[in-house]
């Protein structure tokens, strides 16, 4: 059983909260980003969750890699280790679940990458995040070069990634690289309300997830293309059904989807 990374019970809404818990800063070595993979094993085959809380606890989100073990490694068991921390981030990436990430205190190095690989990110007024591998003398290596330049755009990422320094909450919001800022003591319990409301979402949410991730890296004409073939694809669901008639029969925003 995983002991860094525990699935905490879903609750009636849909909802799960994926905790890590690796004691004192959230570090994360071989073995945290092993269990990271299995549990996103088993939330890949739970129909039951719709939405998944990534949560570091009260105190701080992710404390970045484990560095003690990094010293002497050689070129390429840092590349291995690379890959395992990219394996486990995209993990988390490709869950068909709408992922939020809720950041208290800090979210640094593969805590921050952790959290990039979320659909959104929350922060409480308190939090920072930051890639400050370059002040180890190396660069980040778990997405965070690809990622964030995606995210806020190439020129704020290369000074976040070229300087190492620290992005409060306030700026993280004005850059986009979190949607939302919270008192701390409340940055859990509205996580949980945010992902209540796309748990809700039709099953049609999780295509579109899917559609956008695999399109992003497509020429436009064949993005395009992908999703005219997922669109009809959503039309094989039940929500599908559901939806249109309601539509039809009561206008819009008034569905009961099952996530089916």
């Amino acid at each position: 059983m995983p002991e860094h990374f525990r699935l905490e019970p879903v609750d009636d809404h849909g909802v799960a909260t994926l905790r890590l818990d690796r004691p004192k800063v959230n570090a994360l070595d071989e073995t945290a980003l092993r269990e990271l993979i299995e549990v996103c094993d088993e939330l890949e085959g739970r129909s039951d969750v719709r939405a998944v809380v990534l949560w570091g606890g009260p105190r701080v989100f992710g404390g970045g890699a484990d560095i003690e073990p990094m010293l002497g490694f050689s070129p390429e068991e840092a590349a291995a280790f690379s890959r395992l921390l990219n394996d486990a981030v995209l993990c988390v990436e490709r869950l068909p679940q709408i992922t939020i990430s809720a950041v208290n205190g800090y979210a640094l190095g593969g805590g921050c990458e952790l959290a990039l690989a979320t659909d959104f990110r929350v922060a409480a007024d308190n939090a920072f995040f930051g890639l400050p591998e370059i002040q180890l003398g190396i660069f980040p290596g778990g997405g965070g070069t690809q990622r964030l330049t995606r995210l806020i755009g190439v020129t704020p990422a290369k000074q976040l990634i070229y300087t190492g320094d620290r992005c409060p909450a306030d700026e993280a919001l004005r850059l986009g690289l979190v949607s939302a800022v919270f008192p701390a003591d409340e940055l859990y319990t509205e996580a949980v309300a945010l992902a209540r409301r796309y748990a809700r979402s039709a099953a049609a949410v999780h295509i579109a997830k899917a559609t956008i991730l695999d399109g992003l890296h497509l020429p436009l004409d064949e993005a395009v293309a992908l999703e005219s073939e997922r669109f009809g694809e959503a039309f094989a669901t039940n929500d599908a059904t559901i939806g249109l008639e309601s539509f039809v029969a009561n206008g819009p925003g008034r569905a009961d989807f099952t996530g089916t």
